[in-house]
């Protein structure tokens, strides 16, 4: 049997409440903030009552947790999981972010909330160390020497790309993107064939490392 709830306008819903309670958030946390953004609106905005609401989250600190969920519950899998790209290429993928790219909505709650033990606090903690463990594993399936290490510096960069971004208006992942490069062609052993090439340049003439 189909389930009903009658919301605001004493409209008949039919199952679905819950989708559109997380539609409506995505879109008002995104783009006005989360603490601006009030259960009441978010009702509106899903055309349920308050009450449907609180019976899918118990709060609005759940709610937010969840939102962030559904951002991307795979860790960049259209990056990451891409069979059609070398590991090195899979790394450089992660900084093909569209100019319109908002900030990095794990960011933006950490810094709203300030409490980090709210829930959604604990899960941007959680993604942020899975993106770093992600290319950590792509790092290592590259030959870098010491991946865990390449993996941090590739996270960070991704990161304040996000922000910079956001704060001039103007996209910075293109410069992260060749940065990211010259990280990368460091850390991973040059093949024979691009070693012979190194060993044929003249005195003085190589490339001063970046990273530490």
């Amino acid at each position: 049997m189909t389930e009903f709830e009658k919301g605001p306008r004493g409209q008949r819903r039919g199952r679905g409440a819950r989708e559109r309670i997380l539609s409506a958030s995505l879109q008002l946390f995104r783009d006005q903030g989360i603490n601006r953004t009030g259960m009441n609106e978010v009702c509106a905005a899903a055309q349920v009552s308050k009450r449907t609401a609180y019976q899918h989250f118990a709060s609005k600190d759940e709610l937010v947790a969840e939102y962030l969920r559904r951002f991307d519950p795979d860790v960049m899998p259209g990056v990451f999981d891409r069979a059609d790209l070398s590991p090195r290429e899979r790394l450089l993928a992660a900084f093909a972010m569209p100019a319109s790219t908002p900030l990095c909505p794990y960011i933006a709650a950490a810094v709203e909330l300030h409490d980090p033990e709210h829930p959604a606090s604990q899960y941007a903690r959680d993604y942020k160390t899975a993106i770093a463990a992600r290319l950590t594993e792509t790092a290592r399936e590259a030959g870098a020497r010491n991946p865990e290490q390449l993996g941090e510096q590739l996270a960070l960069l991704i990161d304040g790309a996000a922000a910079r971004t956001r704060v001039l208006n103007h996209d910075s992942f293109p410069t992260a993107a060749a940065i990211a490069a010259v990280l990368i062609d460091n850390a991973i052993p040059a093949a024979p064939s691009e070693q012979s090439s190194d060993d044929r340049r003249a005195p003085g003439s190589a490339p001063v490392p970046i990273g530490g």
